[in-house]
């Protein structure tokens, strides 16, 4: 245990600062969406602390750049880079196939926001498909490395978009009612918390704990599918609130790390801190709904993924 004192963290930390202290070597990590925005400032801090760091990315080729940018950074070796397709299942199969050795941290930070509507072959919303679904079928598919570990843990990246939407089981895929990027976001970000939550439920016992973090307000190409005079007056009118992309990494590697969260397990944090649970979400940044942290939710979402999951495998023979 480092002499720290974690009231000392708040909005304003990096992910460095975090880290002060704390040596990592000798521990594996995986961050999703590595090539881009807080997933890049994740994956540089672990580096630099020494653990051993595999980028999972859509592009391989930004991903050997961005490798190649830590690298230089740190002054420690690259990290490795792996193709990740979130909303491919196959790609998500074969990644955890080729993974070998225990798993010490699985940062699930990649994702897609407000974009527009479009569906998987297998008929899932795309930002389900890839924010919620592929990050819950990758973890399944390392559980065993997860458990080797003994003391994994799981970072499922959520936001505060969650407050406008539970999980709407009797139409996840929005076949029934119109189509509304925000909605679908939110819902995917509200599973992200439920994810955390089940796997404090069911893998507390193999020794494997998640939590799932909101890292701020932060400008970075998530916000590509907004109206550019939206996005203006936005960044205008928040700019005393936002984030760099080192600050806004820095609860996804307190949670990653941190050994004063040894054994926390199924919890939101925002800034640093387990966030309060509130009725709506404060100034449109602070707070977790109930509903994302309901444990039933949590555990029909588990199944309802599983099977989902299990269909998609079966349609491929």
């Amino acid at each position: 245990m480092t002499d720290r004192d974690l009231a000392a963290f708040g909005a304003h930390s990096t992910a460095e600062q975090v880290l002060h202290g704390i040596d990592l070597t000798g521990r594996t990590v995986i961050v999703t969406g590595a090539s881009s925005g807080i997933g890049v400032e994740t994956a540089r801090a672990l580096v630099g602390a020494g653990a051993t760091v595999t980028l999972a990315v859509r592009d391989t080729a930004a991903g050997a750049r961005t490798a190649e940018d830590i690298a230089g950074t740190t002054g420690r070796p690259a990290p490795a880079v792996e193709a990740l397709h979130l909303d491919v299942p196959a790609s998500v199969e074969a990644f955890a196939d080729r993974w070998s050795g225990p798993l010490h941290v699985l940062v699930a930070n990649a994702g897609v926001m407000d974009s527009p509507q479009s569906s998987t072959p297998a008929g899932w919303e795309s930002q389900f498909a890839t924010n919620h679904l592929g990050h819950f079928a990758l973890a399944l598919g390392l559980h065993d490395a997860l458990a080797a570990a003994d003391d994994a843990r799981i970072v499922s990246v959520s936001s505060s978009g969650h407050g406008s939407s539970p999980v709407v089981f009797e139409d996840l895929f929005f076949r029934r009612r119109r189509y509304e990027p925000g909605l679908a976001y939110a819902q995917s970000k509200t599973a992200n918390v439920l994810f955390a939550v089940g796997v404090g439920q069911r893998w507390a016992d193999d020794g494997i704990t998640a939590n799932a973090c909101m890292p701020g307000g932060i400008w970075t190409g998530l916000q590509k599918h907004w109206d550019p005079e939206v996005l203006a007056a936005t960044m205008e009118s928040a700019a005393d609130v936002v984030k760099t992309p080192e600050q806004g990494a820095a609860t996804s590697v307190l949670l990653a790390t941190a050994p004063e969260l040894a054994g926390v397990t199924g919890r939101y944090f925002e800034d640093c801190h387990e966030a309060d649970v509130v009725d709506r979400i404060v100034d449109g940044l602070h707070g977790v709904l109930p509903w994302a942290l309901d444990p039933v939710a949590a555990d029909r979402l588990w199944d309802v993924s599983v099977a989902l999951l299990d269909a998609e495998a079966r349609s491929r023979g």
